[in-house]
């Protein structure tokens, strides 16, 4: 199945990335593995997460980190709308839907 990031949702994803590698070398890297693993567990069975938001808004938490990726599934892909931090503004990613 296809991936398609919110434009948004990216830049979240890769400011975690550079955050996360300025605090301490390869740390960064920690964070994109356990991303990585949040992903392919969306990929492989993206309806078992839970819907936050009616009809089709799902989220996922990753293992590690305290991030969770937003997203919602299509027809033919899977939109990443945010990838959130669990402690910071919420549902400010609702205006991407």
């Amino acid at each position: 199945m296809k991936i398609r990031f919110d434009q948004n949702a990216e830049t979240e994803h890769l400011q975690a990335i550079s955050f996360y590698e300025s605090q301490q070398k390869g740390l960064g890297g920690n964070y994109l593995n356990d991303f990585e693993q949040t992903l392919s567990s969306i990929i492989s069975s993206p309806l078992r997460f839970r819907v936050l938001r009616p009809p089709d808004i799902r989220s996922v938490s990753l293992d590690k980190f305290p991030y969770k990726i937003l997203f919602r599934v299509a027809i033919d892909e899977i939109q990443i709308l945010a990838v959130a931090h669990k402690r910071r503004r919420p549902d400010y990613w609702l205006v991407r839907i």
